[in-house]
């Protein structure tokens, strides 16, 4: 790793320079980290070079920056081949680990990144500076892993953000074959002293930008649920937004259900469709342990966390997670689960604080959709017994008086084809009333809420829903019995189905038209979407989202088929059967 030259300054800067310059820069300084700086007794270079790697550090407002930058600027100072920052989690453990000098591919070949053990533990343990010329032969060391490079002298610090370590700082290597000094040790620990200066204003900084995102989250949902958004919509949103804050990699949005179950009903991010529409149990979930406890919980390591014992294994290649009960006037309307992916750092206590309020504020708005929504569907319901009274008495019974009409005329008619043509006609009439009274029977389905509503409403709001995405609108068409052949279930299936084709649509095929048909008759429902963009690759990095879908097609007892499409696209087709009684 070479002196990267936004830390290091210009050394070939006159001893004069440095010193006119030095004064006027240390004015900007905290007292305490002046006094040590003054007390730092250097020729004009490497003051210089201190005092620039303590400005550098200091011109960060990114936490994640600031970390970086502060190992960058401990390798310079103490001219060390190897550097790195652990910031302390719970109890001795690491909860981030930052290596520079490293190669990617070397930090490949070693593994894991260490969780502090050994030397670096015995740093967590004691926080007070530890300067080696040996590695190998302090009692806490037991030797590196395999490929790891060759390490023999060491120089670690702590890192205080005020009187609470907030990690630790190792250096090793000193270039030459050196072993570090007294003096390294005190230019080190004079830059700890910056680092947590700079990491506090970091965090405050965060804090109040983070601060103004939430409230800036929780009015954009206001504001949606006052221009008469839908569940759906606001599910899409709460997950959005607190995915997008928190810099998570997947966002779960999971509904209470029936029978102690909870079920998924937003997910965005890393392999969301193996997670939409899932229904697992409360009980051995990691969200509803979330529920059980009525706050939020956090885990290191979602993958392997103990509380999980049921559900399928959804959590391949996830580290820290947070879960939070979405609660409103006592009762729990769901749970809001964040995660990120293995080796990204945790997440905090100062992270997640704003998460209970938020989600509380989104099960609010939940709750006002949902009233809101029943109201609406109390006067759908009413408009259609309406339809449902008119088609009966006037529809019907009109028909039925033509058919009688033309069954009386068969027998005065006296050429063959005339009287079947008429017979013809006469079933046509029998078929229409059968699928009018079908009809009515559809109208008069009641229900509330998303899952009360019809397939084919359904069908339409994801179709408008993903316009949003895609930037047109899609083509739909929709034949047969769709409301009242298709069982709920099905539908349930279908609608997840459409979502995910539709999201891959928008987010790989580049395409500018996009046909939907659905379609129910012979005993099947079949939904097929093509599109006319770029298509398939030949070797897809990863088919996940597709073979949960043929996952679903195959529970139901059908299949699905992905091809070209007739545009050059991408054609999926998903049937199953209807399995009626």
């Amino acid at each position: 790793m070479g002196h990267d030259g936004g830390i290091v300054g210009d050394n070939d800067r006159s001893s004069g320079s440095c010193a006119q310059e030095r004064p006027r820069r240390l004015g900007t300084l905290p007292g305490d980290l002046q006094e040590r700086l003054d007390a730092v007794m250097r020729g004009p270079v490497e003051a210089a070079l201190l005092l620039d790697a303590v400005m550098s550090v200091g011109r960060e407002l990114d936490l994640p920056q600031v970390l970086r930058r502060i190992v960058e600027a401990a390798v310079v100072v103490v001219d060390a081949e190897y550097g790195a920052l652990g910031v302390v989690g719970e109890g001795t453990r690491l909860a981030q680990f930052l290596p520079v000098g490293v190669t990617a591919e070397q930090r490949e070949a070693i593994g894991p990144l260490p969780e502090g053990h050994g030397i670096l533990g015995e740093l967590i343990r004691h926080p007070e500076p530890l300067r080696l010329v040996e590695l190998s032969e302090h009692p806490s060391s037991y030797g590196f892993p395999p490929n790891h490079p060759p390490m023999h002298s060491f120089l670690g610090v702590p890192v205080r953000v005020r009187d609470t370590v907030f990690g630790n700082l190792y250096l090793t290597q000193k270039r030459g074959g050196r072993a570090f000094d007294a003096e390294d040790e005190t230019v080190l620990s004079t830059l700890a002293v910056a680092a947590g200066v700079a990491i506090e204003n970091a965090r405050l900084f965060g804090e109040t930008r983070d601060r103004q995102r939430w409230q800036e989250a929780s009015s954009e949902i206001v504001e949606a649920l006052l221009s008469g958004a839908d569940e759906a919509r606001v599910h899409r949103m709460t997950v959005d937004h607190s995915a997008r804050i928190l810099a998570a990699d997947l966002g779960v949005l999971a509904l209470t259900a029936e029978r102690k179950s909870l079920r998924v009903a937003e997910a965005v991010g890393l392999d969301a469709g193996s997670h939409l529409g899932l229904v697992v149990p409360r009980a051995g979930s990691f969200s509803g342990a979330a529920l059980d406890a009525g706050e939020p919980i956090t885990s290191p390591d979602i993958e392997h966390d103990l509380r999980i014992t049921e559900g399928p294994r959804r959590w391949r290649g996830l580290g820290p997670a947070v879960a939070v009960p979405m609660m409103t006037g006592g009762r729990a309307r769901g749970v809001l689960l964040l995660a990120r992916v293995r080796e990204r750092p945790a997440f905090t206590d100062t992270e997640t604080a704003p998460l209970l309020t938020f989600a509380g504020q989104a099960a609010l708005a939940m709750e006002l959709t949902e009233r809101r929504e029943c109201a609406e569907q109390i006067a759908l319901l009413e408009e259609r017994d309406r339809i449902a009274r008119d088609l009966h008495d006037l529809a019907i019974q009109r028909l039925f008086a033509t058919g009688m009409t033309l069954q009386s005329v068969v027998r005065l008619v006296e050429q063959p084809q005339a009287s079947e043509r008429l017979l013809r006609a006469v079933d046509d009439l029998d078929e229409t009333i059968r699928i009018i009274r079908s009809t009515i029977f559809g109208l008069r389905v009641t229900g509330s809420g998303r899952a009360g509503q019809g397939l084919r409403v359904r069908t339409a709001a994801t179709v408008e829903q993903a316009a949003r995405a895609l930037g047109f609108q899609p083509a739909l068409r929709m034949a047969g019995l769709i409301d009242t052949d298709v069982s709920a279930e099905t539908a349930e299936q279908v609608i997840v189905v459409l979502g995910e084709a539709l999201s891959n649509v928008a987010r790989h095929a580049r395409a500018t038209a996009v046909d939907i048909s659905l379609v129910v008759g012979e005993g099947t429902v079949e939904l097929v979407v093509s599109d006319n963009g770029v298509g398939m690759p030949r070797h897809a990095a990863s088919r996940s989202g597709l073979d949960n879908l043929a996952r679903r097609a195959e529970k139901l007892g059908g299949a699905m088929s992905v091809g070209e499409s007739a545009q050059g696209g991408t054609r999926l087709s998903w049937r199953v059967p209807l399995n009626l009684a």
